[in-house]
C-alpha cells in the first residue's frame, strides 16, 4: 500500500482524535469547568479505530498497543453516558468485533507476525521500548479514568487524566521526533496545549 494512503488514514485519525479535543474544550470553556461531552467518546472511538488500522499499516507496535488497550474503554464511557445502547445492535457488534477481527484473521494472512511486529527494522530496539513505554503512560490516562468513572457512576475526566495526558503526550512527541513520524507529532503538538489548558481550568475550578 503507498505511503500517502497510509499517511491519510493515520491523519484522519488524529483530526477525529483533534476533534474531541476541540469539542471538549470549547465545550469547557463555555461552562468555565472540564466537561466531557457524549461526543467526545464517539470521536475517540471512530479515531481509535482508524489509528489501529494505521499502526497496522506501518508494522508499528507501539501504536497498536496503545489503542488496543484503550479502545474498549472508549465503548464503556459511552455505555455510562447511555450513549451506546442508541447504537444499532449490529454496529455494535462490529464496533466491539472489528478489532479483534483484524489481529485475528486479517493480519499477516490470518496469523498475527509477532516477530515482525518487534523486529521492524525501521524502529530500534530503544525506540520501540521508548514508543511502548509512552503507549502505555498514555493509556493509563483511560484506565485511571475508566476506573474513577465507575467508581462515580458517571463519565468525567478527573485532574489525574489529565496530567497522565499531557506526560504521555509529551512522551510520544518525542518518539515522533526520532520515528519520524509526522502523524504522531502533529495530533500530540495540538493535544498538549489542550492538556494544559484543561489542567489549568481544573485549578481554577477548584479554587
Amino acid at each position: 500500500m503507498s505511503n500517502w494512503l497510509i499517511y491519510s488514514v493515520g491523519f484522519l485519525a488524529q483530526i477525529l482524535f483533534s476533534s474531541r479535543l476541540i469539542v471538549q474544550w470549547i465545550t469547557s470553556e463555555k461552562q468555565k469547568r472540564v466537561i466531557t461531552p457524549s461526543l467526545f467518546w464517539s470521536l475517540s472511538l471512530m479515531a481509535s479505530f482508524l489509528l489501529f488500522i494505521y499502526g497496522y499499516l506501518r508494522n508499528d507496535f507501539a501504536i497498536m498497543l496503545g489503542q488496543g488497550l484503550t479502545y474498549y474503554i472508549y465503548i464503556r464511557n459511552l455505555q455510562l453516558q447511555n450513549q451506546w445502547q442508541k447504537i444499532p445492535k449490529v454496529l455494535q457488534w462490529f464496533l466491539f468485533l472489528m478489532p479483534v477481527f483484524i489481529v485475528i484473521f486479517y493480519y499477516n494472512n490470518n496469523k498475527i507476525d509477532v516477530a515482525l511486529l518487534f523486529k521492524n527494522e525501521d524502529i530500534p530496539f530503544w525506540l520501540l521500548a521508548l514508543g511502548i513505554i509512552s503507549q502505555i503512560v498514555f493509556t493509563l490516562r483511560f484506565v485511571f479514568q475508566w476506573l474513577y468513572s465507575e467508581k462515580k457512576k458517571e463519565s468525567s475526566l478527573p485532574l489525574g487524566f489529565w496530567a497522565l495526558s499531557l506526560i504521555g503526550s509529551l512522551l510520544i512527541l518525542t518518539y515522533a521526533i526520532f520515528r519520524k513520524d509526522p502523524v504522531l507529532f502533529v495530533g500530540h503538538i495540538l493535544g498538549a496545549t489542550i492538556y494544559i489548558r484543561n489542567l489549568i481550568l481544573l485549578k481554577k475550578q477548584d479554587a
